[in-house]
Parts: structure tokens; C-alpha cells; sequence
């Protein structure tokens, strides 16, 4: 049994909000006009391993885990739900909105930091610095990713993003949390 996960409280995380313009065909936020949320240091470093996230994850109840991997390095986004990208191993420079994109955001994200990635963000790994980055990928309950990489014949899938609920509780904190202040 994994060893039980307590989150940084919420009065010390440090969080990075971001709105991302739309670029060619990828919508990022524009549509719901919710922010890719960074939660930086999440979980501490020291207890952190994949099955104790996903015990966290499900004991909290809003989102399943489905994977466990790196992130791809074309960008791609996802036009079906909302993802929430918890940093289990390593440390790499992530690219979200599009490389091409002036108003795109690039980050480093290490273990223990959590990003939730609305739908329509694009992104994709620009470097792992560490060498075996890896990321429990969850989903809101009830929902199934797709992959789109913003070309053509891909508009109505990006019309739907627009009926995706937004998060009632946090995917980390629960009844609270910053997801919810958005």
C-alpha cells in the first residue's frame, strides 16, 4: 500500500495562473477563459512515488488516473476534458499554447508540482532535465481524452470545449483549493 500523500497546505502553495491566447488553430484558453494552473510543490518530494499520487487522486474523488508517462513532444490538446498532470519523477521545460505562439507560456515543472491543463491548452515537452520525467495523467471522472493538434477537420471538436464543466471540487485540495477560484 502506497504510503498516504498530504498535500503543502493550501496557505503555503504557490500557484501560477495563465491565460493563453488562441494561435492558428489551437484554442487554448480562449474558450471557457479558465487558466492553465500551475500548483508548484504540491506534494512533497520526499513520500512522492506514482501509486501514492493516484491513492491521493482517488481518495479525493474528482479526477481517475489513467496513465503513467512523459509528456509528448508535438503539441498536442484535448478538445474532450480537462487533464491534471501530476509530476511524479524528474524535471523538464514544458511548452503550453503552441511553440510559435507569442502569448504561449514556457515553464519548468519538477516532482511534486501539479498542472491542470484546461481544454483546448496545447502542450508538449520541450526538454527532460533530468532524464525519466514522468507524470500521473488524470481525468475528470467520466471523461475520455482524445488527441488534437490543431490542424484542419479538427472545429468541431474545438466548438465542444465550450460544454466541458469546470471543476466543482479541487482534483488535489478537495472542498477547496485553487481550481475552484477561477
Amino acid at each position: 500500500m502506497a504510503p498516504k500523500l498530504t498535500p503543502t497546505p493550501l496557505s503555503s502553495l504557490r500557484v501560477s495562473r495563465h491565460f493563453i491566447p488562441a494561435h492558428n488553430l489551437i484554442p487554448n484558453t480562449s474558450i471557457q477563459n479558465k487558466p492553465l494552473l500551475h500548483y508548484h510543490g504540491a506534494f512533497p518530494q520526499s513520500s512522492l512515488s506514482p501509486s501514492a499520487i493516484e491513492a491521493h487522486l482517488t481518495a479525493v474523488g474528482v479526477v481517475e488516473p489513467q496513465w503513467l508517462y512523459t509528456m509528448y513532444s508535438t503539441t498536442h490538446f484535448h478538445s474532450t476534458t480537462h487533464e491534471v498532470l501530476s509530476i511524479s519523477k524528474g524535471k523538464a521545460k514544458l511548452c503550453f499554447g503552441g511553440e510559435d505562439n507569442p502569448g504561449k507560456v514556457e515553464t519548468d515543472a519538477e516532482q511534486g508540482d501539479v498542472l491542470i491543463v484546461p481544454a483546448g491548452v496545447g502542450h508538449r515537452l520541450l526538454e527532460d532535465l533530468s532524464g525519466g520525467f514522468e507524470m500521473v495523467g488524470s481525468y475528470p471522472k467520466g471523461y475520455s481524452w482524445d488527441m488534437c493538434y490543431g490542424t484542419k477537420g479538427e472545429e468541431d471538436k474545438v466548438e465542444s470545449i465550450a460544454e466541458i464543466p469546470w471543476f466543482e471540487r479541487d482534483p488535489i485540495y478537495g472542498d477547496e483549493g485553487p481550481v475552484l477560484d477561477n
